[in-house]
């Protein structure tokens, strides 16, 4: 399957959130996407007391500092209207990175030869944590070259879309490569590193 062969429609957000983060997704995923971003992942953890991280990137995947104070001046009203998250806490909108999570059909596409991790929300065969080399989708699965197939066994899975619970790129060299040729393709005048783009505020 070809990006060019993935709809509009099929664009959604395949991965999304649970709990708490889920209600803060729902809350600006509608404000991001009115701004004309996209909304990667929406993550609340214990870093600095609180942090509220939302990542965001234009549809070309692009990103840059502006963009990201852009989006955290719009969505911080709304996140103070609807009060989701209990206590004082600190917003970070970024980028997604070089080792990206993976939440929408044509990020299994765009990203096929390199690593990923994987994780289910259910197990397949006892399995629910997978790590190898995505081979595209084929229909409603992505599958994956697996580097630690036992010997003699299939090294290769396919793994039904809506049981990831969780997934992202591996970090590797290969990778950096390639997100560096992108960016200067994009963005020829910008030395930007997009794996390092954020805006932090603090709320309460």
């Amino acid at each position: 399957m070809h990006l060019a062969d993935i709809a509009p429609e099929n664009e959604a957000r395949i991965v999304t959130e649970t709990g708490l983060d889920a209600r803060v997704a729902a809350i600006v995923e509608p404000i991001i996407e009115g701004l004309g971003y996209r909304l990667v992942r929406v993550k609340l953890s214990t870093r600095n007391g609180q942090t509220l991280q939302v990542m965001v990137e234009r549809p070309d995947g692009t990103m840059t500092v502006e963009d990201c104070g852009e989006v955290s001046r719009n969505i911080s009203p709304a996140l103070d209207v609807e009060d989701p998250i209990s206590g004082a806490y600190h917003l970070e909108v970024s980028s997604p990175g070089i080792d990206r999570p993976l939440v929408r059909r044509a990020d299994f596409v765009r990203w096929a030869g390199h690593e990923a991790k994987i994780e289910l929300s259910a197990p397949i065969e006892g399995r629910k944590r997978f790590r190898g080399i995505l081979i595209g989708l084929d229909g409603d699965a992505t599958g994956v070259k697996l580097e630690d197939a036992p010997q003699g066994a299939p090294d290769r899975v396919w793994l039904p879309l809506d049981a990831i619970s969780d997934a992202r790129l591996v970090m590797t060299d290969a990778l950096i490569a390639e997100t560096l040729r992108d960016a200067k393709r994009q963005q020829p005048d910008d030395d930007i590193d997009d794996n390092d783009l954020t805006d932090e505020t603090s709320d309460a």
